[in-house]
């Protein structure tokens, strides 16, 4: 561990996120998606163990298109609860789902200690343009955050997108659609990837202006190789691409060392404008890999 500034691990496991962010204290939260093969579990526990030293406020685990890996998402996040000691965030999506199958999945995360969830629409299938909830389904996020904070007692997290979601008509709607999130009870935001930080701070600007006084935490994924921009820019449609980080990227693309460590570079210095800037803490997109998100945040602990 760096012997810089050390924020104060006051976390406890089954604590509301939501808590988490004081003025002064910043927190750090890792992201992880549920692996397809056991091998690749053996490398997500080894990235968890890595990063857990860091003092995260909480982890989050995704669940898949059409909630897909819901049962695999509850157990991953009860067993780092309960076995490693973190505080362990679920997404839900309601794509896919009935209320009752989603009242299911959520009953066993109370039951198995969860006490947050982070709540999503999800992706709609690629091939039906003019998708529909299924019977006894939900259409919209707001939606979702509303029949759980009906029913169970857990915290809720929602998403946001600084450079305006993609399906929204504008971003007056898309902010207005947010809005409603927060009225339906969401706690906190967390934003899509971005890699300017100028446009965080322009839609936390926007989003107050419109009454949405929730934490707005920025989502940061550390570009380690044009592969990983290419693919990370193909998930996050609409968002814009630096050209000095593509044109760095590009220079080093033979040499992985020094790849990485442009990647680095970049995440670390969009973290230390964000965090001057007043955001509450950085959630980290690891791809179920430790190297560069540790980087970037030993450099942050250490300064």
């Amino acid at each position: 561990m760096p012997r810089g500034r050390q924020w104060p691990v006051l976390y406890t496991p089954a604590m509301r996120i939501a808590e988490l962010y004081q003025p002064g204290t910043p927190v750090f939260s890792f992201e992880f998606f549920p692996p397809k093969t056991d091998a690749g579990y053996r490398t997500l526990y080894r990235t968890i163990e890595d990063l857990k030293d860091l003092g995260p406020g909480f982890v989050s685990v995704t669940c898949g298109a059409q909630g897909s890996t819901r049962s695999k998402t509850a157990d991953l996040v009860m067993r780092i609860q309960n076995e490693l000691g973190l505080t362990a965030m679920a997404h839900m999506t309601c794509t896919g789902q009935t209320r009752e199958e989603l009242a299911l999945t959520l009953g066993q995360l109370h039951a198995g200690g969860i006490r947050n969830v982070l709540a999503l629409r999800g992706d709609p299938p690629k091939d039906q343009p003019d998708w529909q909830p299924v019977p006894g389904g939900f259409q919209h996020a707001d939606e979702l955050t509303t029949f759980i904070k009906s029913h169970f007692d857990l915290g809720v997290a929602g998403a946001c997108y600084p450079e305006k979601h993609p399906q929204a008509a504008s971003f007056e709607q898309d902010l207005s659609n947010l809005r409603l999130k927060v009225e339906a009870g969401a706690e906190f935001l967390i934003t899509q990837l971005f890699l300017d930080e100028a446009d965080y701070f322009s839609f936390v600007e926007k989003a107050r202006a419109l009454g949405i006084d929730v934490p707005i935490v920025p989502g940061i994924m550390p570009m380690v190789s044009l592969k990983n921009l290419r693919g990370a820019m193909r998930l996050s449609p609409g968002s814009r691409t630096p050209d000095e980080l593509v044109e760095a990227l590009s220079s080093a693309e033979d040499d992985a060392v020094r790849s990485l460590e442009v990647g680095v570079a970049w995440a670390t210095t969009q973290c230390r404008k964000l965090l001057a800037g007043g955001a509450p803490g950085i959630h980290f997109y690891t791809l179920n890999k430790s190297p560069a998100t540790r980087q970037v945040t030993e450099r942050l602990l250490a300064e």
